[in-house]
């Protein structure tokens, strides 16, 4: 750790925490689909303080993470591909120990010594705080709900927000204690630069949103359960209310024309949650999932959170930095989460040390109307998690091409178990909703894509998932919370 802070402290530059320098107020969501933003195409409800951060600056139609919670937080907030620092499963552990394919082990906890951008950003003498839910430890850190005060210079904050009253899943789920933490931040922090990181637990199931707005859509017909219910709705309506109340603060604050603001969910929402409990109530031999619950369609986009389909990667985004990005652009260049690192640190005038070996790239120049080098995104998903039908792979986007490599079973568009390894290429210039694989019509140009996939995979010292030798028939895709003998520390380590 004070090795990590030196480093840190030699790379900060000269007069670094000299005024002029952006603020950074960075919002992450969880599990907010693309089109639940009105300026993204939802007709079902009015988001007019987020459609006004789209108006003054960017709004990004091809903006990536990873498909779920844990994953895209320790990819945000190291810069890290999550096939790099090995954070590309939910934590706590759960697993399917017993599939056809061998799911590699992942680590389970973010280290107090690992690399995250805010520890540059305070070493670069900005004021660094963050509210909401941290998911990247399940120690005495922190948890799901939150980082512990007391630990939150470990990851680089002089401050992390309590958790607040009640459950983060009753109520609005904290939208507006974490909103006014956020405020109280700023207001404390405004005579330097600061960097906040608000991160909301809404539209998480379980989805909660206050009554009266409630009320508003199922007048309006909505809903009370299902697709479109009207507590989704308001969730969405309700969080665009507290972005409201940030912007207005900014303006009360005379902050706005100093702080670069950047929107973003974790992973797609949810479409259709599958129903899992053949698999770990029975013996786990079904080979067909499922419709368990539906919240809210993302069409055109394909499925939705934990998929490798667009639905569960591909994410509003919007950007507002006065002065520097042009208001009313739409910026089609695809992104993906590991950029947001080297960019708010070049923003900041701060620098990762060389160790810390940052994937993303700084997206100024395309923030300031310029282009960025072509280069493919990649994703490394070597997991089973059937609540959204998915199995190992890796996933690889090229210009207008993408192509997902099944290493050995996959499911299909009607959620029928597939055994195999398999690959699927889709054109999503033409498909964006990935209705018709092309990987047998264009064979060459799947094999080169994987080839760089794969080629790409060993570069970051990813590990393959193969064949299991632990494969069990009578309950192959059982999924349990608990590691079996062969998968403690002790069988691993022989």
């Amino acid at each position: 750790m004070k090795r990590l802070l030196l480093a840190l402290l030699m790379c900060a530059p000269a007069g670094a925490a000299t005024a002029g320098r952006p603020n950074l107020l960075f919002i992450l969501t969880d599990d907010q689909g693309w089109p639940t933003l009105s300026c993204y195409g939802n007709k079902l409800v009015a988001t007019p303080h987020l459609d006004r951060l789209a108006a003054e600056g960017a709004r990004f139609t091809d903006a990536y993470v990873m498909p779920q919670c844990t994953p895209t937080r320790a990819a945000l907030l190291t810069g890290q591909h999550t096939a790099r620092n090995g954070l590309w499963h939910v934590i706590p552990w759960y697993g399917a120990p017993w599939a056809p394919v061998r799911e590699p082990p992942f680590t389970e906890q973010l280290s107090r010594d690992a690399f995250t951008f805010p520890k540059a950003l305070r070493a670069a003498g900005y004021a660094t705080g963050m509210a909401g839910k941290w998911h990247l430890t399940t120690s005495a850190d922190g948890n799901y709900v939150s980082l512990k005060p007391e630990a939150a210079a470990h990851y680089g904050f002089d401050f992390s927000a309590p958790p607040g009253p009640g459950s983060q899943n009753e109520g609005d789920k904290h939208v507006d204690y974490l909103t006014a933490q956020a405020i109280e931040f700023i207001r404390r922090e405004r005579s330097r630069p600061w960097f906040f990181y608000l991160a909301h637990h809404t539209i998480h199931n379980t989805v909660a949103a206050p009554a009266p707005l409630v009320e508003k859509y199922r007048a309006r017909g909505a809903p009370a359960t299902g697709l479109h219910n009207a507590t989704y709705l308001a969730a969405i309506e309700h969080l665009d209310h507290s972005v409201g109340r940030l912007l207005a603060a900014l303006d009360e604050l005379g902050q706005r024309e100093r702080t670069f603001v950047v929107f973003l969910s974790d992973n797609g929402g949810i479409y259709q949650g599958l129903d899992v409990k053949p698999f770990t109530q029975g013996p786990g031999t079904a080979t067909q999932l499922s419709v368990e619950q539906a919240q809210f369609s993302n069409a055109p986009l394909r499925a939705g959170k934990g998929s490798a389909y667009e639905g569960g990667i591909r994410v509003p985004c919007l950007v507002r930095w006065p002065g520097v990005v042009a208001p009313g652009r739409t910026v089609a260049t695809p992104v993906h989460v590991v950029d947001w690192a080297p960019t708010l640190l070049a923003a900041a005038g701060a620098a990762a040390p060389r160790e810390a070996h940052l994937d993303g790239v700084d997206l100024g120049p395309l923030l300031r109307g310029g282009s960025l080098p072509s280069r493919a995104l990649f994703w490394h998903l070597p997991l089973y998690d059937l609540r959204w039908a998915a199995t190992p792979c890796a996933v690889i986007r090229e210009g207008d091409w993408k192509l997902i490599d099944y290493f050995g079973d996959s499911f299909d568009a009607a959620n029928r178990y597939r055994p195999g390894a398999r690959l699927e290429l889709f054109h999503l210039r033409s498909d964006l909703a990935e209705t018709t694989d092309l990987a047998e019509r264009e064979p060459d140009r799947a094999r080169t894509l994987q080839a760089t996939l794969r080629h790409w995979l060993q570069s970051v010292g990813a590990e393959f998932p193969g064949p299991n030798p632990h494969h069990d028939p009578t309950q192959p895709l059982r999924e349990v919370r608990e590691k079996p003998p062969h998968l403690r520390p002790a069988a691993v380590a022989r």
